[in-house]
């Protein structure tokens, strides 16, 4: 499948391993994830370089061309929230996913757009196994 990752960036990168662990996980799966730079440490140094309508067009296109959505929502991001968003409005289903004890908008935790899927998870090894049930819903 192809799989569109979504993690924070400019609104802190405090789970950083968590990101690159699920899309290792993702890849090792066979799974197409366009946005796997996002999980990379070197990424704002990356994307710092691309123009933000250029960002915009990009990712709506590869948001577009999914299969479905897996959005760690752990750190609070705006961007992340609008990709959630676009993804439910574009008929794609979409994960959330959030460490136990993470302050998690309303917005996420109390939406019940058919095609949303939220979860918590204590641990990576729980993460993964969210992210596997997700996806074996919508293959």
């Amino acid at each position: 499948m192809n799989i569109y990752f979504s993690c924070s960036l400019t609104g802190g990168r405090h789970d950083e391993a968590v990101y690159g662990a699920i899309v290792a996980h993702l890849t090792a799966g066979g799974h197409e994830v366009p946005t796997a730079h996002l999980a990379e440490p070197t990424v704002m140094e990356l994307e710092k370089v691309v123009e933000p309508a250029e960002v915009y067009r990009r990712d709506i296109a590869w948001i577009h061309a999914c299969d479905a959505l897996v959005a760690e929502v752990s750190t609070p991001s705006h961007g992340v929230g609008y990709e959630v968003a676009y993804g439910l409005t574009s008929g794609k289903p979409v994960l959330c996913c959030y460490r136990r004890g993470a302050r998690v908008s309303k917005m996420i935790t109390g939406n019940d757009s058919p095609g949303l899927v939220v979860r918590e998870y204590g641990d990576l090894s729980e993460a993964l196994d969210i992210v596997d049930t997700f996806l074996a819903s919508v293959g």
